[in-house]
């Protein structure tokens, strides 16, 4: 019987530079869904490259003294090669310059053209050379590009532009009636109430201001805008061919089952790409994933900080699957997730080290101390045992079903809840108590069968998330991974198997000073490598200096600590958003301009600044009865105001 096919694509990661961890989570997390659906059976096809056309990537080119190929072909040859570092098992690796894609976007832009959906005119308004987008006046947010909060320069030119508005209603449609198509549910809310519902313009796809890409073939001094370019590689890279002639992969695998994303690029894959896919009148991917961000515990990554996190790095001094383990454990579903050096050495002393490192090492170890290796099931049970088999033939269920919602953390957490247990049954069994009893001789070989077998499942589920680990482990026990249909059944382990004579230590505990000391090395010489200072000052911001006040002005105003409880978007504004903020025993509404830097979840449970005696006033028909305060930077990013202390709702600040 053939597998049903499953089509898994990433982004593809733009070439303007080396990838930081938090840009490699997404090829990780990718992967793991990946193997975890070649393990239930199906047929995948796993896609993943890079997007090499654009202002930016002709700009740095200029300034790195080379030709814009090979300043991609440099970067994207560093992009694969981490991709390769972190075992991830792509089928595909697409670059947005290779020769049958650039041919595949100017019939495609032609056809578009042909049938009255693209059309010639002049575009005026504000660019943001980062995101290479335009925006309207309307749409800044305090000035500012409303994605990525940079200054936008007022441009014009002639340009192509896409009839989005055609098939607004299409999609509106379709989304409605198909619930699953954009998750998590945050980012469905976000792109109707914020994009669609208010009414699309229509969308720029060609420039003349720059020439780093593929050329318009009817009209040469265009060339295609950068999401038209890059979102058609996920169709182009199966050999679609605007003429029909396609080639057998896509039409094996398109439509896509899942597009993996950052949640920053969501609008672009679940508006313009759908939109696109209707012209060409082909079928929509079935969902596109908006995963949320992994931070830097102490701020934002920053070259200039010299605090920029590598994958390479990272796995240099922990290895590959314990880099896996981390990025995709300790990422939420829907918020962000939070990376600093101490927290991954916590993670590997007490996770990776502890729980699983330190069972196999034990289990291998008494194996051998009172039998030789040898592993025999005599079938001498007592009540402890029925608990722990339950527990393994269960955690499959449990693993299922969380990655079907895409809940890789929380599958993970369920493999090590069964590597837990069999730790608590060590503890419950007591084989070295055991062993001094000759008359236990056959319930302590039991008792060592059924942790090589828990271990054994375990590590079949654990394979899709961190291969070389689970291999390590079937090779010291001398079992091998289990099917799916065989981690139902308890007891497959050949009794009189052995287990190897010396264990393999599979993650030594570490020293969080030793680690930091490394770090500290690390960065130093990479700063000495790129030429640049080993410490850096601090930016610094004058801002123009107000009337001066007295004391008793300044005690006229009431600053509290405040816990936001919920927030949602303002409807119809581009900017807002109301928090409920709880003040002591009182909730305060208050309205603040910050929705291009904060998503709604993302400020629920926060602890803020607030200024809490601001007469009430209404802004876009919402009352507000206070304000949140921010510290803003020369970029207009914003921060929030948060106490460095953990303190109740309320407390007085002064």
């Amino acid at each position: 019987m053939s597998k049903k096919p499953y089509y898994i694509t990433t982004a593809i990661a733009y070439t303007s530079g080396k990838p930081h961890i938090g840009n490699t989570y997404e090829i990780v997390l990718a992967d793991a869904i990946a193997r975890f659906k070649r393990k239930e059976g199906y047929d995948v096809r796993f896609q993943t490259g890079t997007d090499e056309h654009g202002q930016k990537i002709e700009l740095k080119a200029q300034e790195a003294g080379v030709s814009p190929k090979e300043f991609v072909d440099d970067v994207a040859g560093e992009i694969k090669r981490i991709w390769d570092l972190m075992n991830t098992s792509y089928d595909k690796f697409i670059r947005t310059t290779d020769e049958d894609h650039e041919k595949q976007v100017q019939k495609i832009f032609k056809k578009l053209y042909d049938q009255g959906d693209i059309y010639k005119g002049y575009y005026e308004g504000m660019y943001c050379t980062p995101c290479e987008s335009f925006f309207t006046e309307s749409q800044l947010v305090d000035g500012k590009c409303p994605d990525c909060g940079r200054p936008c320069q007022p441009a014009k030119e002639e340009a192509y532009f896409f009839k989005m508005s055609k098939y607004a209603d299409r999609l509106i449609q379709h989304i409605n009636t198909h619930p699953e198509f954009i998750q998590p549910e945050s980012r469905k809310n976000e792109m109707m109430n914020n994009f669609l519902l208010p009414g699309l313009q229509d969308l720029c796809v060609s420039r003349t201001s720059f020439s780093w890409g593929i050329p318009v073939d009817f009209d040469p001094k265009h060339v295609v805008y950068v999401w038209l370019d890059a979102l058609t590689n996920y169709i182009t890279g199966l050999g679609y061919d605007v003429d029909g002639d396609n080639g057998e992969l896509f039409d094996k695998y398109w439509p896509a089952d899942l597009h993996l994303i950052g949640k920053d690029i969501i609008r672009f894959h679940t508006i313009y790409w759908p939109i696109f896919l209707m012209a060409l009148d082909l079928p929509l991917p079935k969902q596109v994933f908006g995963h949320p961000w992994l931070l830097q515990g102490d701020g934002k990554m920053s070259k200039s900080k010299g605090n920029v996190i590598y994958a390479d790095d990272m796995a240099d001094l922990f290895g590959v699957d314990a880099v896996r383990y981390f990025v995709l454990h300790e990422m939420p579903f829907e918020n962000d997730g939070v990376i600093t050096w101490e927290l991954i050495v916590e993670r590997m002393n007490s996770d990776l080290a502890n729980t699983l490192g330190n069972l196999v090492n034990r289990t291998i170890s008494m194996s051998n101390k009172y039998f030789g290796g040898v592993v025999a099931n005599c079938g001498v049970t007592d009540g402890f045992d029925k608990d722990l088999i339950t527990v393994a033939l269960s955690t499959k269920h449990n693993v299922v079903k969380k990655m079907a919602k895409l809940r890789v953390a929380d599958a993970m957490t369920e493999i090590f809840n069964l590597f837990k247990r069999c730790n608590k049954y060590i503890d419950e069994t007591m084989p070295w108590a055991l062993a001094k009893d000759p008359e236990q001789k056959e319930r302590l070989s039991t008792v060592l069968y059924n942790l090589v077998e828990s271990i054994t499942i375990g590590a079949s589920l654990l394979a899709p998330f961190m291969p070389e680990t689970a291999e390590r482990i079937f090779k010291q026990l001398n079992s091998s991974e289990r099917t799916m249909d065989e981690l139902e059944m308890f007891g497959l382990y050949r009794s009189g198997d052995k287990v190897v004579e010396k264990p393999e230590i599979l993650f030594a505990r570490l020293d969080v000073k030793e680690v930091l000391d490394k770090v500290e090395e690390m960065y130093a010489a990479r700063a000495e490598g790129e030429g640049e200072p080993e410490a850096e000052e601090e930016p610094v911001i004058d801002i123009e200096n107000k009337e001066e006040i007295t004391f008793e002005d300044f005690e006229k105003m009431q600053f509290q600590v405040g816990e936001i409880i919920s927030c949602e978007a303002v409807k119809k504004s581009r900017k807002l958003l109301c928090s409920q903020v709880k003040i002591g025993s009182q909730v305060k509404q208050i309205v603040s301009g910050i929705k291009g830097h904060y998503t709604p979840e993302e400020m629920v449970g926060k602890k803020v600044m607030v200024l809490v005696n601001l007469k009430p006033a209404k802004l876009a028909g919402v009352l507000s009865e206070g304000m949140l305060l921010c510290a803003e930077d020369e970029n207009g990013e914003l921060s929030l105001m948060v106490p460095e202390k953990k303190m109740p709702a309320g407390a007085e600040i002064c």
